[in-house]
């Protein structure tokens, strides 16, 4: 892995390799504006609103619940974040130090799933966005809007790491001012105080709500070091960790509480108007006009940001399954813009030929992929914090024959039982668990899934942790 590469240029050059420090750039603050841009977005709107609309919670509840939920799974992805200027390295490729090079693919395969369903249905919603601007109100070319936003994903995930930040730049000063006016908006045109003032307490709903946006950061998790591994080594971890916290946590937690005032409010009225036209409605309320026209470039930016790392999560979780078997560190420009666009091309068409009824069914699919989630954070975590204590050894990241081999047996049994013993607890559209109506219909099954991981997991690591004495770089650093 010589260092002969360099981080100018309009492509980024690096993909799945070891960063080095004369590569490496940019402050903490920059995971502040990523995430805060990432956040602030239709689709977290989106996700508050199911907190009243799907599991029936009272409005202060509601906003009390995602809060914890928001902060519980972003202290996990923050912690995930806090590794990339360490490392230097995409957090599914340090992933193999606990699973080994090939045992990581068991959890690239169900990431790159939820990623392209993410990516499809943020799609849809993105496409409308963009016919709004459009004008075009005909639905025999929603195409149009899909099509469109596809290929602007695709640009932005194929010029890489910089620019990706420059979005998050952007949009998290359009976010800001955006949802600035629409939280004026419905301060003016929604009685707060009375959609608050009904708060009766329900167990089962409220800790329902709170794995709703703990699910929701919990994504994040298999991703979320990508964008801080360029920061310079000797960047603060705490720095890392709260601008990322920060970010992430604050956007989430304005965007889904504009969305449980908003559902409460058009549920009060006896419409789903929102649910039914999430972009058309959140237009309406701006005012119409060129004020619609101005929310929904704020939309747009914000769900090109999200699926942008999206699209180049993707991207880099394809790539480390397709280099596990041949030892490869890197690949060319040329491949590296064939995968990006077959995956923004696979998402495209998802969205394309879905039906209603197909998408909803497809995202809940991808809802219920968020049990995998808890105990890969758990094993990495662990691992990482409390096992190799920074101690990696990067080349044989990359070598099957090294220090991490092909299999890690104690990090996939802990992995596959963490996420069995959640399915009695689960409490999705698609499965209902047994132990379910025993807890009153609350999904506790990411609770579950951390204790149970932790115990098998931690014990297993420390009596056979094969962590360097310090960290190894490749020999060209």
């Amino acid at each position: 892995m010589a260092d002969t590469k360099s981080s100018s240029g309009l492509v980024e050059n690096r993909t799945i390799d070891w960063v080095p420090p004369n590569e490496r750039h940019g402050t903490a603050f920059s995971q502040f504006t990523l995430w805060f841009g990432s956040n602030t977005q239709i689709t977290a709107i989106v996700d508050g609103a199911l907190a009243i609309a799907v599991f029936k919670s009272d409005a202060l509840w509601a906003i009390i619940a995602l809060l914890i939920g928001n902060i519980l799974g972003g202290t996990i992805m923050a912690l995930h974040s806090a590794q990339g200027p360490t490392l230097g390295l995409p957090q599914m490729i340090s992933s193999r130090a606990q699973f080994g090079v090939i045992g990581a693919i068991f959890p690239l395969v169900l990431v790159v799933l939820m990623y392209i369903g993410f990516a499809s249905t943020g799609a849809v919603l993105s496409g409308q966005a963009v016919n709004g601007i459009l004008g075009i109100t005909d639905s025999d070319f929603k195409w149009v809007g899909i099509v469109i936003f596809g290929i602007l994903t695709a640009i932005i995930a194929l010029l890489g790491y910089r620019y990706i930040h420059l979005l998050g730049r952007i949009s998290s000063v359009t976010g800001l001012l955006g949802f600035l006016y629409l939280t004026a908006i419905v301060v003016i045109t929604v009685d707060v105080p009375a959609v608050l003032a009904n708060s009766e307490f329900s167990a089962p709903v409220f800790l329902s709500v709170v794995a709703l946006s703990a699910g929701w950061q919990l994504t994040y998790g298999p991703y979320v070091a990508d964008y801080s591994r360029y920061l310079p080594e000797n960047t603060p971890r705490r720095a890392t960790f709260w601008f990322t916290f920060g970010g992430s946590v604050i956007g989430s937690q304005w965007s889904m509480t504009l969305g449980v005032l908003i559902a409460a409010t058009a549920m009060s009225q006896g419409g789903d108007a929102f649910l039914d036209n999430q972009v058309g409605f959140i237009g309406d309320l701006a005012g119409g006009g060129v004020l619609a026209l101005l929310i929904f470039i704020v939309i747009l930016l914000g769900k090109l940001t999200v699926n942008t790392l999206n699209a180049y999560g993707a991207f880099m979780c394809v790539l480390t399954i397709a280099t596990s078997f041949r030892n490869r560190v890197s690949v060319t420009k040329l491949v590296r813009a064939i995968f990006v666009v077959s995956i923004v091309a696979l998402t495209i068409v998802v969205a394309l030929l879905a039906s209603a009824d197909f998408l909803a069914n497809f995202k809940n699919f991808v809802l219920a992929l968020l049990m995998v989630f808890t105990p890969w954070s758990v094993v990495n975590l662990v691992d990482y914090y409390f096992v190799s204590k920074d101690r990696f050894d990067i080349p044989a990241l990359y070598d099957r024959r090294g220090r991490y081999g092909d299999w890690n047996v104690g990090a996939l049994v802990a992995y596959v039982v963490g996420v069995a013993v959640q399915i009695p607890f689960m409490d999705q559209t698609i499965y209902t668990g047994p132990l379910v109506e025993m807890l009153g219909g609350a999904d506790v099954s990411w609770i579950i899934g951390i204790i149970v991981t932790t115990a098998i997991y931690y014990p297993w690591a420390k009596k056979t942790n094969v962590a360097p004495a310090q960290t190894i770089y490749p020999e060209a650093s």
